[in-house]
């Protein structure tokens, strides 16, 4: 399954995972994991998905683009 940071709050990451949202400590993911990567838990801890994160960001750009009719 793939998490997505949503946001930080103090010490804590939330994370969204299909409307969902659970909140885990900020020292036990990635150190440069941001908001809107996505990650994944596996037997050695949370993993950022670099490439899905990548994907899933130019999904939303030209989403927005295609919404305001500003697409290129």
């Amino acid at each position: 399954m793939k998490y997505i940071i949503d946001r930080f709050e103090g010490d804590f990451a939330i994370l969204e995972l299909e409307l969902e949202l659970i909140q885990v400590l900020k020292n036990t993911l990635p150190e440069n994991s941001t908001e809107g990567d996505l990650l994944e838990w596996t037997e050695s801890g949370w993993k950022l998905c670099p490439d899905e994160t990548k994907s899933r960001k130019q999904e939303l750009i030209e989403r927005r683009h295609r919404m305001l009719g500003d697409f290129p």
